[in-house]
C-alpha cells in the first residue's frame, strides 16, 4: 500500500512546491519613506475589440535611456505581459504638477500611423506600480450609496465622430497610500490615471532643460476642453507628453487593496444567478436521485423475489442483457485514453482550485492560474496514466504500452496543434501575444520531458495491478438488440444528456468568458468550486439515468454512450460561446476571429474530456453496483 501510495504523495508536494514557487514571490508589503523612488513599469497594450496585445514600446511612447524587461513567469508569457521599465519617475509623498517626460518635435508618417491604428482599435495602456495596475476610477450607486470601481488602464486616445483622432499625452496620476502612524512608513493601496488631451503650447524655442508650458501652470491644472487645443494625431505634428503626481492618504489597508479591482464585475447578479442555477440544479438532482433510488430498489426487489420464488416467468428490462453489459465496446484503447485524459483533467481542476481557495492565486500573482494550470496538467500525467491503464486491462486489452502512448500525445497534441496555429497566425501580427520559440521549446520540455514520462509510470502501476472481477459472466455470443423507441436514439440521447450540465455553469462560464476576453478579474473561488461541485453531480445523475433507461431497453452498449452523454455538454459550451461571441463582443478583423474560435474549441475539448470521464466513472460504478445486487445463476 505504502508504494502504490509514493507516486501519488510525490506528485502532490511537486504540485504545491512548484505552485509556491510561481506565486508567492512578489506578494509582500513593502514600506516606503517619505522620497523614496518607486518604479513605475509599463506593461502591454490591450483591446477588446482585437484581443491582440502589444508591447507598450511598440508605439513611439517616451523610452528610457535603457529599456530592461522584468523576470516573467511562465503563465505571464503566455498571456502575452511584456513587462519593461518606464521613463516615469515617482517620489514617494512628492506631488508634482505638468513634468514633462518628452517632446516628439514632428510626428513621422509611421509615428502617426502607430498611433492612429491603436486608437482606432480602442487599445487601452496597462501600467504597473508596486504590483497594482494602472485604472481609471468610475463612481457608481447602489442603492443611492456611491462606491467607486475600476477600469483598467486608460485609452491611448479616443477618436471622434468627425474622423478626428486625438492622443492623451497628458497622464494625472492619483496615488493612494496607507501610512503608519508610529514608523512614518507608507505603503501604496491604490492607483489611479485620468488621461487628458492637451496641445501644449509654449513661448520661444522650446529649451529641454528648462521648460515651461503655457497650457499647463503647476498650481492651476486646469485644461481647455475645446477640440482645438486637443493633441491630434497627425502627420508632423509637434507632441509634449507630461504628468503630474498627487499622492492621498487612503484608509484602505495593504491587504484590502484589491478589493476595489475585484468590484468590475457586478456582484448582485453573480450572487443572484449562482443562488438561482444552484437551487434549480439541487433540486432537479434530488428529484432525479429520489426516483432513481424508488424504482432501483423496486426492480432488484423483483428480481430476487423471482429467483427465490422460483417463478418461471421471463426476465425483462436491464436484468435481461446482463450477459453482455461487461462486454468490452468497439475501439477500447482509445475510450481508455479519453477516460485517462479526462482524468488528468479532473486533477488538475481539483488541485487549481484547492490552491486558489487558499489564495495562492491571487490577483496579484499575474500569471499564476495558468502557470498553475499547465504544471499541474503535467503532474496529474500520473493519474492519467494510472487510470487508462486500469481500464484497458478491464476490456482484457494487451497493447497496453501503445494505449500508454497515445494517452501521453493524443489530447495535448491536438491542443498543440492547434495553439501553435494560432501563435505563427499572431506572430504574423507581430504582437506580444505570440509565444516566444524559447517558450514553446519549454512547454514540450514539460510534455515530452515530464508528462509522458509520467504517464508511463502510472501506466505501469496501473497494468500491474489486477483487474477487478466482473459481477456477472460476459456471454460468448452478443444479444441481439431490439428495436429502439425514438427517444432512446444514441444522437438524441446523447445530446439531451448535456442539456443538464451544461444549465450548472452556464451562468459562471459567463464570467469566466468576461474575464478571458473583456480583461477583467477573476477572483470568485468560491463560487467556481461550488459551480464545479454542482457541475460533477449533475454529470454524474444524468448519465446514471440515462443509462438506466437504456439498459431497460435492453441496449448493453453503454461504456461510450456514458461518456458521450454529459461529454456533449461541450457541443453547448461551443455554441454559448459562438452566441457570446456575437452579444458581447466587438471582433470584426479575421485573425482575433480566428484566435477566439480556436482557443474556444480548446476549451470545448477539454470539458468534453472532463465531464465524458465524470459521467463515464459514475455510470460504471452504477452497473457494477446494481448487478452485483442481483442474484443470477
Amino acid at each position: 500500500m505504502g508504494r502504490a501510495l509514493a507516486p501519488v504523495l510525490l506528485v502532490l508536494v511537486v504540485s504545491a512546491t512548484a505552485c509556491q514557487a510561481f506565486y508567492l514571490p512578489g506578494v509582500a508589503p513593502q514600506d516606503y519613506a517619505k522620497g523614496d523612488s518607486v518604479f513605475l513599469k509599463v506593461n502591454k497594450l490591450t483591446s477588446t475589440k482585437t484581443q491582440l496585445p502589444y508591447e507598450y514600446y511598440s508605439v513611439p511612447y517616451c523610452r528610457p535611456e535603457k529599456i530592461v524587461s522584468s523576470a516573467e513567469n511562465l503563465g505571464e508569457v503566455l498571456r502575452g505581459d511584456r513587462i519593461e521599465n518606464s521613463a516615469y519617475e515617482i517620489k514617494i509623498r512628492v506631488d508634482e504638477q505638468c513634468k514633462v517626460l518628452c517632446r516628439i518635435d514632428s510626428l513621422s508618417e509611421s509615428q502617426a500611423k502607430a498611433f492612429r491604428v491603436k486608437i482606432e482599435d480602442e487599445y487601452r495602456v496597462n501600467m504597473i506600480l508596486d504590483n497594482l495596475p494602472v485604472a481609471i476610477a468610475k463612481l457608481k450607486e447602489d442603492n443611492g450609496q456611491p462606491f467607486k470601481t475600476y477600469e483598467r488602464g486608460y485609452p491611448v486616445g479616443r477618436l471622434e465622430e468627425d474622423g478626428k483622432i486625438y492622443l492623451n499625452n497628458h497622464l494625472r496620476y492619483t496615488i493612494l497610500y496607507h501610512r503608519d502612524v508610529e514608523t512614518e512608513l507608507s505603503r501604496i493601496v491604490g492607483f489611479e490615471v485620468e488621461p487628458f488631451s492637451v496641445k501644449h503650447k509654449y513661448e520661444g524655442t522650446w529649451n529641454p532643460d528648462k521648460a515651461e508650458l503655457k497650457t499647463c501652470n503647476p498650481g492651476s491644472m486646469k485644461f481647455v476642453t475645446d477640440k482645438e487645443e486637443r493633441q491630434e494625431v497627425a502627420e508632423n505634428q509637434e507632441v509634449i507628453f507630461t504628468y503630474d503626481v498627487s499622492f492621498k492618504p487612503s484608509e484602505i489597508r495593504w491587504a484590502s487593496r484589491w478589493d476595489t479591482y475585484l468590484l468590475m464585475t457586478d456582484d448582485q447578479i453573480h450572487w443572484f444567478s449562482i443562488i438561482n442555477s444552484l437551487m434549480i440544479v439541487l433540486f432537479l438532482s434530488g428529484m432525479v436521485a429520489m426516483i432513481m433510488m424508488r424504482t432501483l430498489h423496486r426492480d432488484i426487489s423483483k428480481y430476487n423475489q423471482l429467483e427465490t420464488a422460483e417463478e418461471a416467468q421471463e426476465e425483462t428490462g436491464w436484468k435481461l442483457v446482463h450477459g453482455d453489459v461487461f462486454r468490452p465496446p468497439t475501439n477500447p484503447s482509445l475510450l481508455a485514453v479519453y477516460v485517462g485524459t479526462g482524468t488528468q483533467l479532473l486533477g488538475m481542476a481539483l488541485i487549481t482550485m484547492i490552491f486558489a481557495v487558499l489564495g495562492f492565486l491571487s490577483p496579484a500573482n499575474r500569471g499564476g492560474l495558468m502557470t498553475a494550470m499547465l504544471l499541474l496538467f503535467v503532474f496529474m500525467g500520473l493519474f492519467a496514466g494510472y487510470s487508462s491503464a486500469r481500464l484497458y486491462k478491464i476490456f482484457k486489452g494487451e497493447e497496453w504500452k501503445k494505449a500508454t502512448l497515445k494517452t501521453a500525445l493524443v489530447f495535448p497534441g491536438v491542443v498543440f496543434c492547434i495553439f501553435f496555429t494560432l501563435n505563427i497566425l499572431i506572430w504574423g501580427q507581430k504582437s506580444s501575444g505570440a509565444v516566444p520559440f524559447g517558450t514553446l521549446f519549454a512547454l514540450c520540455f514539460l510534455w515530452f520531458g515530464i508528462s509522458v514520462p509520467l504517464v508511463f509510470i502510472g501506466s505501469y502501476f496501473g497494468y500491474k495491478k489486477p483487474a477487478p472481477e466482473d459481477p456477472v459472466r460476459t456471454n460468448k455470443i452478443p444479444r441481439q438488440i431490439p428495436e429502439q423507441a425514438w427517444y432512446m436514439n444514441p444522437v438524441f440521447s446523447v445530446l439531451i444528456g448535456g442539456i443538464l450540465p451544461f444549465g450548472a455553469v452556464f451562468i459562471e462560464l459567463f464570467f469566466i468568458l468576461t474575464s478571458m476576453w473583456l480583461h477583467q478579474f477573476y477572483y470568485l473561488f468560491g463560487f467556481l468550486c461550488l459551480v464545479f461541485t454542482i457541475l460533477v453531480i449533475t454529470c454524474a445523475e444524468i448519465t446514471i439515468v440515462l443509462c438506466y433507461f437504456q439498459l431497460c431497453s435492453e441496449d448493453y452498449h453503454w461504456w461510450w454512450r456514458s461518456y458521450f452523454t454529459s461529454g456533449s455538454s461541450a457541443a453547448y459550451l461551443f455554441l454559448y460561446s459562438l452566441f457570446y461571441f456575437y452579444t458581447k463582443l466587438d471582433i470584426t478583423k479575421p485573425v482575433p476571429m480566428i484566435m477566439y474560435f480556436g482557443y474556444m474549441s480548446i476549451v470545448s475539448y477539454g470539458f468534453f474530456c472532463l465531464t465524458g470521464t465524470i459521467g463515464f466513472y459514475a455510470c460504471y460504478i452504477f452497473v457494477r453496483k446494481i448487478y452485483s445486487a442481483v442474484k443470477i445463476d
